[in-house]
């Protein structure tokens, strides 16, 4: 069985929610190791007052006993501690008594560069928080926890995967200190690295299968990525082939690692390096131009509290997006209903080569 990750949740409700299934069992977890990761998703310079708030710690309510996974569905929460001042305004059900706290009223001014317009146009919504809170960055948090079972499973067969945001742009905290004080945002690039990667995990079989193609998918779904690259990427064409490409020794290791550890849909034993870049965030605290729906009048978006750079929130989350892609593909090719199964798999395989 495949690796399979669903999760639900709003910004404001009551708690983010993730169903892992295809999971070996005996794999142990550490609620410390999914916490810390939680912890580094919420650190980073120039991110907003919310980060005060929530003191993200994940909950396990189905599929582990003791510490270790039973092969069945697990199921993840992250509590939104901020959901007591948005009760009512997130309220599940119809809502009784006055409107109190946050999100009582209706949202009509959509922000350029986030989901809200083409949301409420495509689901018909007639309040913009229909969509904007679902689309919020928030919901990575329950990604992140994921990622963080996903690193566990790829240990046991030696991998390691580690994600650090480029000292530019919004990772800079005297360019974050300027944007801040122009009530502007930032993005920034991520670099995302894997090390004991075994040759063989993805295939060139059918574009589905492609590790490359789902490794870019998986980054290009997270909020504000606008570019994904696989070593050195776009520089490669601007290179000769008899300068882009990596020779391989006697030993079938590489001279160089242009490749990213990836040719042909595949890894190919070298360290696997993506890279992703994110635009700068949309919610603006001097804000753009944009259209009442109510009234169908010009008007200035909305300004919500919001990070001014989240970069290295980013590179948290990258980190977990391609742990899980990488997770699936050692699944998929050691197969395994026991943990034990699923290493003397990869173990054999790699002894064969």
């Amino acid at each position: 069985m495949t690796l399979e990750l669903a999760s639900a949740g709003e910004s404001h409700g009551p708690a983010l929610v993730a169903i892992l299934s295809g999971l070996p069992a005996g794999l142990e977890l550490e609620q410390t190791a999914i916490d810390a990761d939680l912890r580094r998703r919420q650190q980073g310079y120039g991110r907003s007052p919310r980060q005060q708030i929530e003191t993200d710690e994940v909950e396990v309510l189905a599929g582990l006993r003791h510490g270790r996974t039973l092969g069945t569905p697990l199921a993840l929460v992250v509590r939104n501690r901020d959901h007591k001042n948005w009760t009512w305004g997130m309220s599940p059900w119809p809502p009784e008594g006055e409107p109190e706290g946050k999100g009582t009223r209706p949202v009509t001014l959509p922000r350029p560069g986030h989901a809200d317009l083409a949301g409420v146009q495509k689901y018909g919504h007639d309040d913009v928080r229909n969509a904007l809170e679902r689309a919020s960055a928030r919901h990575t948090a329950v990604h992140v926890a994921a990622g963080a079972v996903a690193k566990a499973l790829l240990a046991t067969i030696g991998v390691d995967v580690r994600g650090e945001a480029l000292a530019e742009h919004g990772a800079d905290p005297a360019a974050v200190d300027e944007a801040r004080k122009a009530r502007d945002t930032l993005g920034g690039t991520v670099t995302v690295r894997a090390t004991g990667v075994p040759p063989g995990l993805g295939s060139y079989a059918r574009k589905d299968d492609r590790l490359d193609a789902r490794l870019a998918a998986a980054l290009m779904g997270i909020q504000a990525v606008k570019s994904v690259e696989i070593g050195d990427g776009k520089e490669l064409a601007g290179l000769r082939g008899s300068e882009a490409h990596d020779e391989i020794k006697p030993d079938k290791t590489r001279m160089t690692n242009r490749a990213g550890g990836l040719e042909g849909g595949m890894s190919n034993g070298e360290e696997l390096v993506v890279r992703c870049s994110m635009k700068p965030l949309p919610t603006l605290m001097k804000p753009l131009r944009s259209v009442d729906l109510a009234t169908g009048e010009a008007a200035e978006a909305l300004v919500e509290r919001s990070d001014v750079s989240a970069v290295e929130a980013l590179a948290v989350v990258a980190e977990a997006a391609v742990a899980w892609e990488l997770a699936r593909a050692a699944k998929e090719k050691f197969g395994g209903d026991a943990l034990v199964d699923f290493v003397a798999a990869h173990r054999v395989y790699v002894e064969r080569l």
